[in-house]
This record gives structure tokens, sequence and C-alpha cells, in this order.
């Protein structure tokens, strides 16, 4: 971990809290994330691939799941119990800047079972049971943000659940998450309840897009649309700010906020650059901006803290995101497919993941 203070000035200076978007076992032991939580990262996010690397990558788990095996646990509830051995172990060292924070950092993600993506009521029960058995004041659940995810999220809300709404790919959507917050807020103050300690973050995917619109423009391949190539993500993002701020403004907001309210911060997922054209840290460095978090792999915290630019960028040249969107249609660029599809493979490389974890268990436990 770089000793540069670029993480501490990403907060202090410019409002974003940079999270890391990994989480392994020895990390915890060994000290290595208190390491991480003191050179300026904030919290903590994870996944079920980080899950699947991290149990089926080392032998740090083995003691624990056989120890769970002859006490009569099944293998899924052997899962879920390491995963929640670990997030306890996260949310202990992220704590103190959850208190010192007054509860707006701090916080460590787990997601519900993948499978349940397209299942409303087997969500709500999933991450109603994550919170109760957890019951930490610095967990966030992690809901997937499909149609059948948002009725899920407003309820977990309404009922004082800190959520953290994930694999969101598109404007629209992202304009459904921001409604399905704010009115499980106004769901609690009908029924009477404080929603001053409630925290949620809308997880929006950034370097997926560009992935798949450039691989688009690519195959139109004519003049302009090669010149677009690398530029929808960062634009669409900072079109997503622009709607975060018409969200939580005017009078609607400041009902809730008078109340104490938070606003649901745009957090910035998949940052880390896919093309190796690109800089390893544009996608940290042109999303910078107030009540932000940006959750970052190993390698691309280090690459920010080595060379990054500390300097709001998230509403600055909005002409310039707007005319990006503007052209993309024009060159047979449809970004609502675009969101769908990347919304699709989210869905299923997460499922695959879960699932081939728990087949890996299975056959360890089978002693193949």
């Amino acid at each position: 971990m770089s000793t540069s203070d670029r993480l501490h000035r990403l907060h202090a200076e410019q409002g974003q809290s940079p999270w890391l978007d990994n989480l392994r076992r020895d990390l915890i032991l060994g000290g290595g994330l208190a390491a991480v939580r003191d050179s300026g990262v904030r919290g903590l996010t994870s996944n079920p691939t980080i899950f699947q690397k991290a149990i089926q990558g080392s032998a740090d788990y083995d003691v624990q799941f056989a120890t769970l095996r002859a006490a009569g646990a099944s293998v899924l509830e052997c899962y879920w119990e390491m995963v929640m051995s670990d997030i306890h172990g996260a949310l202990d060292v992220f704590a103190p800047l959850y208190d010192d924070s007054d509860g707006t950092d701090g916080f460590v993600s787990v997601e519900v079972d993948p499978n349940l993506a397209h299942d409303t009521d087997g969500t709500l029960t999933a991450g109603r049971d994550l919170w109760d058995r957890i019951s930490r004041p610095n967990l966030m659940v992690k809901i997937p943000a499909t149609v059948e995810g948002l009725p899920a999220i407003r309820r977990m809300i309404a009922e004082g659940r800190n959520v953290n709404v994930t694999l969101i790919f598109g404007l629209d959507r992202y304009r459904k998450v921001m409604e399905a917050y704010v009115e499980g807020l106004e769901d609690r103050v009908a029924a009477g309840h404080d929603v001053s300690g409630i925290a949620s973050v809308a997880s929006f995917f950034i370097s997926r897009v560009d992935s798949e619109v450039d691989k688009r423009l690519e195959a139109t391949g004519t003049p302009a649309a090669l010149a677009e190539r690398g530029k929808a993500a960062v634009a669409q993002a900072k079109l997503a700010y622009e709607a975060f701020q018409g969200t939580f403004d005017g009078p609607r907001w400041s009902a809730l906020a008078s109340r104490g309210a938070r606003v649901q911060r745009p957090l910035w997922a998949s940052t880390s650059t896919k093309n190796p054209s690109y800089p390893d840290t544009l996608y940290v460095d042109e999303l910078i901006g107030r009540f932000t978090v940006n959750t970052l792999p190993d390698a691309t915290i280090d690459a920010f803290a080595d060379h990054g630019t500390v300097a709001r960028r998230i509403d600055v040249d909005i002409a310039e995101s707007h005319r990006v969107w503007s052209a993309l249609p024009g060159l047979g660029i449809d970004m609502d497919d675009v969101a769908e599809q990347l919304e699709r493979e989210g869905v299923a490389s997460f499922r695959q993941s879960f699932d081939e974890l728990i087949e890996a268990l299975n056959a360890k436990d089978r002693g193949d």
C-alpha cells in the first residue's frame, strides 16, 4: 500500500470516499485491512466473485469448514457462516471509522444470494436475514437493482436497514433506484419511525459500459464511431451524478432531510480499467465529487495512490457528456440495450461464482 496521501485527500478535499472492493481472511487476520483503512480507505464491498476467489484460493477457511460440517451444518450453511465470519472481521476493522464519521462511512457490504436476483420476496427474506443475523450498524446488504429487486430495496429502507444497491448499468434504472430509496424513507416516516440513521449507496458500474460500447462502436467501424470510444462510461456517470443532484434537492427531499435523512450516495463500481490503452486511473480521476463513493480493487487503489489526480471532475465538462450521450444513438448504440445486456451478464456472473463455489465446497466435503 502506497504511503501517499491521495486517498485521504479524496475525502478531506473532495468529499469522496474510497472503498476497497475486496475481502480475504488473511487480510483481516494479518492486519492488512487495518493498514488499508489507515491509508485512507473508508469502507469495503464484497460480492460472490470475491468470496469465490478468497475461499477457493486459500486454505484459510478449511478448519472452519470442517468444524461446521462436523457439527451438522449443510454445505450452504457453511458458506454463509464463513462469509459472515469475514464480514464480522471487516466490520470490526471499520467500526471506529463508522463511529468517528457519525455513521457516514466505515461500511462493509455483503450480497444476498445472487440466485434471488429476480425473486422479490426471496430477496427481501434473504436481506432481512443477513441484516438481523449480522446485526451491526455499519453493515450494508447488497441487493441487485433488477426490476424485481426494487420493491425489496424500498421495503428494506422502510424497515430501517442499510442497503447497497448493486448492478446498476443505466440511467433509467438508476432513477428508479433513487425513487425506491426515497419512497422507502417516506414509508418509514408515514409509519412514525426515525429515518436519521439509515444509509444507502447506489452502485453504478463503469468500466463494463465502455467495454461493451467500445465493442459496438468498433463493429460499426466508421471514423465517427471510433472517435467516441472510451467516452460512454464517464459520460453516463456524469449524467447519473446530475440526476443524483436533481433527486436530492427540492421540497420533497427537504421534507426528509429535515428529519435527518441522508442522501443515497452514488457509488462508482467496476472502476478498474479493462482496456490497457486507457489510463489505469481513468475511472477514479474522472469521477471525483462530493457525496460519492468509489469502490476500488487493490491494484487501482495502489495506482491512484501513486499517480492519481485529486481534483473535482464529476460535474466538469457536463456539456461534453451530453454531447457524447446524444451522439451514441446516431452511431447505432442503444444504451438501454447495453444496460439490459450488462445487467443480464452481471447477474449471471455473480450467480456462476456462487454456484461454482458451492460445488467446490461440495467436492471438498466429498474428498474429491
